[in-house]
């Protein structure tokens, strides 16, 4: 029987393709099963989701998963809060609880899908829709194990509707039959929306900041991976780390291309170049796409970066790639981070995808 790819990327992962994380998954279970509340931050494709989901399904509680990014009004949040509800609690122990809500939604059975299809009347102000959902949550509660509610990426609350974030917290803050987990990828966005005095959401729960895999645990897991398939599984680990730089998600991509390819005739550094050359060929309309999107000081700061690991606002840095002023630099990286392009890691910036950067350094060598 021929062994399986064992490396998998671009979607929730578990066992055997979740790699460590023991430490962070003991502190937010641990964390889940008191009272309190989780604030979890890390940049895109760090992992975060596979590690919410993991915690929550080891606590063998209800759950809610619900990504706001894909919310488009406060009506949207609210439907999809109590679509998901029916998923998870009988039909009969809801239905008692709606229909007290203030504005009753209607429910049909969907036959194809087996899922109930739930409709609001339009309303002006959608906010007493949400706040009964949420308070259903709440009530629910009481009746059986405690729910965990995780919202992804929720800085996008301010997107969803104005002043959702100060209505949101008025409702919730009194629910003590109700974990919430919320998850983001704008680590400045987020922390002043959990950390700042002055926000609504002012120390409600606790922040843990989801870093890059140690180097040894992604090492071994590698090692691991490649055993049995790739003779040089050592030299392999090491290139892989070192051109990704621990990031989770890319990692993962570079190690399945090399294991899917593997080919013992050549050096591990072959190997690896030849799995990086395909994934730039995979991707290069996507990143022509890309690239025309940004304007001439993103460009210059996206070159810099995929050229230099060095910190691109030092003074050597700003006149050999001849960036303009360090508080412009600063600003076009806050925008590339926000748009998920550039990562933070300590102090130093870095381009979040490595197979962009280094589509960005062949173009300029050819």
């Amino acid at each position: 029987m021929t062994k399986p790819n064992p490396f998998k990327f671009g979607s929730v992962v578990d066992k055997p393709y979740f790699t460590n994380r023991v430490e962070e998954l003991q502190q937010i279970k641990n964390l889940l099963q008191s009272k309190n509340h989780l604030i979890l931050i890390s940049p895109r494709r760090y992992g975060k989701t596979s590690l919410i989901l993991k915690v929550v399904k080891t606590l063998e509680r209800p759950y809610i998963f619900l990504d706001l990014q894909l919310i488009t009004d406060v009506a949207d949040f609210a439907t999809q809060l109590l679509k998901r509800l029916y998923r998870i609690y009988p039909v009969e122990r809801i239905k008692q609880f709606i229909k007290n809500f203030r504005i009753v939604p209607t429910l049909n059975l969907n036959p194809v899908t087996n899922e109930i299809d739930i409709s609001f009347q339009p309303v002006k102000a959608a906010m007493p829709l949400l706040e009964d959902v949420f308070n259903l949550i709440e009530k629910l509660g009481t009746h059986a194990k405690t729910p965990v509610i995780v919202l992804d990426e929720f800085q996008d609350i301010f997107r969803i509707g104005k002043g959702l974030d100060r209505q949101l917290r008025a409702i919730i803050q009194h629910h003590k039959n109700v974990n919430y987990a919320f998850l983001g990828s704008m680590e400045s966005m987020m922390r002043d929306i959990f950390e700042k005095k002055n926000s609504a959401f002012y120390h409600f729960g606790q922040l843990i900041t989801l870093d890059k895999i140690p180097y040894d645990d992604f090492y071994n897991y590698l090692i691991k991976g490649f055993s049995g398939k790739c003779s040089d599984k050592n030299m392999l680990s090491k290139g892989i780390l070192e051109f990704t730089n621990r990031h989770p998600y890319y990692t993962q991509q570079l190690a399945y291309t090399v294991w899917d390819s593997c080919d013992n005739k050549l050096s591990p550094e072959k190997q690896i170049e030849n799995a990086v050359t395909h994934l730039i060929r995979v991707h290069d309309i996507d990143y022509e796409r890309l690239w025309q999107t940004q304007n001439q000081t993103d460009k210059k700061v996206l070159i810099t970066l995929a050229e230099t690991k060095r910190n691109i606002l030092s003074g050597p840095v700003i006149s050999k790639y001849r960036l303009p002023a360090p508080s412009t630099v600063f600003s076009c990286l806050k925008r590339l981070m926000s748009q998920g392009y550039v990562i933070k890691t300590g102090s130093l910036y870095e381009l979040d995808d490595p197979f962009f950067a280094q589509w960005i350094k062949r173009r300029r060598e050819n």
